[in-house]
């Protein structure tokens, strides 16, 4: 059906809201079937930079599930980096890292953090408080690795001041140990 409706839009003209709208159900119908490469040509096919840019953008704004959130912040960032504002891209680019911190994730348990896929830092402490060291130790390794020449509002030294701030709150004991006397 979205075929038939995107081959009509070629034939007669249709208002730019409703391409639009057409596009993007398409879209994330395309995404929620897992196929990424249809939806990747979907976008392809579509002429008109601005119209492909509000469809990607208005797709990813509907919180689709984790894979399709991946796909379309790193579709964005790798072809609009120059059209979007500083603070979308930071968000968008936030958005790619919590993603990718949530694929290291056990499938089962990533549904707990998906709603922090925006806030990596803040996911991190969650899995810090939640004393998931190992997943914490694959998610800083992750996240050192894309922080590389990235500017996103968050830095290394960021990871590095939370995981001291847990180290020392880990070593802290709220009384004192008493001396047995024999």
């Amino acid at each position: 059906d979205y075929e038939l409706c995107e081959e009509w839009g070629h034939l007669y003209p249709v208002p730019r809201e409703d391409l639009i709208n057409l596009h993007r159900e398409h879209l994330l119908h395309l995404l929620e079937m897992g196929d990424m490469e249809k939806a990747l040509q979907l976008l392809q096919r579509i002429e008109d930079p601005g119209i492909c840019l509000a469809i990607s953008e208005q797709s990813l704004d509907q919180s689709p599930n984790l894979a399709a959130s991946h796909f379309l912040a790193d579709y964005l960032t790798g072809h609009f980096y120059a059209n979007l504002t500083t603070a979308r891209r930071n968000e968008i680019q936030a958005l790619y890292m919590g993603s990718k911190v949530l694929l290291t994730l056990p499938e089962l348990s990533r549904v707990n953090y998906f709603h922090l896929s925006f806030r990596p830092l803040l996911m991190l402490e969650q899995l810090l408080m939640n004393m998931k060291v190992d997943w914490v130790a694959v998610a800083v390794q992750t996240l050192h690795q894309l922080l590389a020449g990235q500017e996103i509002g968050f830095t290394v030294e960021d990871i590095d001041n939370l995981l001291s701030k847990y180290a020392e709150k880990a070593l802290n004991f709220p009384f004192a140990l008493k001396e047995k006397r024999s």
